[in-house]
Formats: structure tokens, sequence, C-alpha cells
């Protein structure tokens, strides 16, 4: 057997894992979905330039900006399901190469609608990436690497808005035109959509490169954890369900307001200019991806010492609580350094929420992961849809972002209660296992 091959009885290095191609595999989905949420992430850093140019309003503004969520959450659940009955790779494939194909389309945008309606194209082929990501990770990775593998390819929502923050201001400061920085972008989605497309597989053993040693462990480590290959669990309950609905919408409401208005808010509500935003975009969403990988490697940790319930529990009840106290607070910091750093500190803990991903491999049936996958996405995209034309409404009647914020404070709290609720479980400790 391969010595780089990580064993139950001593914990693998980080060097030693990515060595293996189970990883390797895990790493192409990271990097496809930063570049993903990319391409979510341009209209935002653009929309402050484009606005002088179509001449918007701040309610216009914000349905161009949930126009993307529109098709994103409606599509959800079948792509889900088209992940379950067609295969995640050949999903992933295809839907990069036509979201590549919308991206460069924006860039040919004459006024807001014709914008809107080449965001509605990009919800619809973005909608089935997760998904069929998380498909992909039940069945490339043993229970015990699963929280690592998750949070390292959810956090390419929060990288992928940090690095959008910096590329997508620096091309258009450089170019002086957001249709080329958009037309780059969606030229390098295409691209690497086919090489990813090219090298996935959907199970390790139609993997050329796989070796017999690490096939034998992935699936000695599944048998081991009790999930045998035709082991049926049971639905999950409707009280987990609305749980997880109410958790999850909590904080995509959260997430996507930051994410479609928080470039916005530093632009215009604390007098940034194009690259400072970008820079304090990138600075915010950095915080979160390192919070996000962390709280994976976190849960791995936890799990070993405490029963799966508790554990979950533990990293929830912290992930919500810091981001509610930290939305709370930013409306009484005027200094915008410390504004920057308490944003970053809350979104640090807010994408621990990147655990989400975790409960259709855990507690769903296998042959209903991509469908439950595709609910949960759906619940928390649906709040996506919402959260920026009532951010561009409050705006308008305001005049200001100190109700959007305290908004933002009730779905963190909405986070907390949903996420507290869902019954994880009474697994015991891993170690105490047989």
């Amino acid at each position: 057997m391969q010595t780089d091959i990580p064993t139950a009885e001593s914990p693998s290095s980080f060097r030693s894992l990515v060595s293996t191609t189970r990883w390797r595999m895990v790493l192409l989905l990271f990097v496809l979905y930063t570049i993903n949420c990319i391409d979510r992430m341009s209209l935002s850093i653009a929309m402050p330039t484009i606005v002088h140019e179509f001449h918007l309003a701040a309610t216009m503004q914000g349905l161009i900006l949930s126009a993307f969520f529109w098709t994103y959450s409606t599509f959800q659940i079948p792509a889900g399901w088209a992940a379950d009955r067609f295969g995640a790779r050949r999903m992933i494939g295809i839907s990069a190469v036509l979201w590549g194909g919308f991206q460069c389309l924006a860039a040919f945008a004459v006024n807001g609608v014709t914008l809107l309606l080449s965001r509605i194209g990009l919800g619809v082929f973005e909608a089935p990436y997760m998904p069929a990501a998380t498909k992909l990770t039940a069945t490339w990775l043993p229970p015990a690497e699963r929280a690592r593998g998750v949070t390292l390819i959810d956090s390419g929502a929060p990288l992928g808005s940090a690095l959008g923050g910096l590329a997508i201001s620096a091309l258009i400061a450089l170019s002086g035109s957001w249709r080329t920085a958009f037309l780059i972008v969606g030229a390098v989605t295409i691209v690497f959509g086919l090489i990813v497309y090219r090298l996935l597989r959907e199970t390790p053993e139609q993997h050329p490169g796989i070796d017999d040693a690490e096939t034998t462990y992935i699936r000695a480590q599944k048998l081991a954890a009790g999930e045998a290959p035709r082991a049926k669990k049971a639905p999950l309950s409707r009280r987990t369900i609305a749980a997880m609905v109410v958790g999850r919408i909590g904080w995509a409401m959260v997430f996507f307001g930051l994410v479609t208005w928080g470039p916005n808010y530093l632009s215009v509500g604390r007098g940034l200019d194009i690259r400072s935003m970008g820079f304090a975009t990138f600075l915010i969403f950095l915080a979160g991806a390192i919070g996000e990988v962390l709280s994976g490697v976190t849960a791995d940790w936890l799990q070993k010492r405490f029963s799966r319930k508790a554990a979950f529990k533990i990293l929830f009840g912290l992930s919500g609580g810091m981001s509610l106290a930290c939305l709370l607070a930013l409306p009484f910091v005027s200094d915008i350094r410390y504004a920057v750093a308490l944003l970053s500190l809350g979104v640090f803990f807010h994408l621990w929420g990147g655990l989400y991903w975790l409960i259709p491999a855990m507690l769903a049936p296998q042959e209903q992961v991509g469908l439950v996958g595709g609910v949960m996405n759906f619940a928390g995209t649906g709040g996506a849809i919402v959260v920026p034309i009532v951010v561009g409404v409050l705006v308008d009647a305001t005049g200001g972002f100190t109700a959007v914020i305290m908004f933002f404070a009730a779905a963190a709290f909405a986070y907390l209660v949903g996420s507290l609720m869902i019954d994880f479980g009474r697994n015991a400790p891993r170690g105490d296992r047989a």
C-alpha cells in the first residue's frame, strides 16, 4: 500500500492528502467554484460604473442584482435531480461552459434590461454546480475527510468574491471598461470548465490514475463509518428539513446581501473609490474563505472528541452568534478601517455556514444526496432572490445603509436559530467507534 494514503489511526498531513487522487478531484472542484463566484461577483464590483452608464436607480440595481438568483434558485432542485440521474461530472462540465458564455454575453448589454437578461442565463447554468459537487464529494471522500473537502470547495464562494473584488476592479481600472473585464473572466471560465470536465471522474473506480490501495481505503473507511454500498438511511424529518430551510435562508440573506450590495455599501455608504473598495472587498471575503476552510478542519477535529450533534451545535452556535454580534455593532463604528475589520471578523465566522453542505451526505439517503442538496440551496437562494431587492428598496426609502445592516442582523438571527434546531443525530465520537 502507498505510504501516502492516510490510515484511520494516524491523522494525515495536508501534503499527504493533496498527493492523493481523491483530493486532487476536490482541488479541481474548489478552483472551478472560485471562478464560478468571480463570475457571479463581477456585476457587484462593476455596478457603480454601470450605474453611471445606464442611469440606474437603486431599486433597478436591486432587481438586476437579484435576477441571477431568480433562475439560480428555481433550477436548484431540477439540477440536483439531474446530477443524481445523469451524473455530476456531466452536469458540471456542460454548465461551466454555458455560464461562461453568459458571462461573456453580459459584456454586450446595452441597458439595464439586457444586463438583467444575461444574469438570468448565468443563474440557470451556475445552479447545478454545488449539488453536483456535493454528490462527487460524498462519492470520493471518506466520512472523516468530508468536512474539510466540502468546506474547501464551498470556500470558493468567499474566495471568488475576494479575488473578484481585486480582479474585476483592477481590470476595469486598467482597461477603462467593465465590458472587457466581463469578457476576460467569461473566457477563462469556459477554458477551465473544459479542463475540469476532462480530468474529473464520477467515481474513484472510473479514474484511470487512481491505484487499488486508495480505492480500497475509500471503500473501507466508508464501511467502517457504516456506509455500506446499499445501506438505506431514513428520510430527513420534517423538523430537520424546516430548520435547515430557515437556517439556510438566514445564512444566504447575509452572505448574498454582502456579495451583491457590499461593494456599493463600501463605495457609497463609506466613501471608498473603486480601487480601495476592491481591496476592502478582497480582505472581507478572504477572511470568509479562511474561516470556512478552518471550520472544516475544526469540524473533523470536534467529531473525534464529541458526538456529531454536539460538534455541530458548537460550530453553528459560534458561527451564527459571532455573525449576529458583528452586524449589530457595525452601525456604531465610524472609522472605515475598523468597519472593514469588523465585517471581516463577522464574515470569517459567518462562512462556517459552509458546513451546511455536509448535511445532504451526512443525513440523506445516498440516492437523494443531490436532490437534498438542491432543496437546501433552493431555500438559500430563495432568500438571495429577495435580499438585493429589499436592500435596494431600503436604500431608496432611507437614503442610507443602517436599516440594511439591521435587516442583515435579523437574517443572522434566523440562521443561528434554524441551525441550532437541526437534528444532526447522536453518532458517537469517531474515536469511540469500533
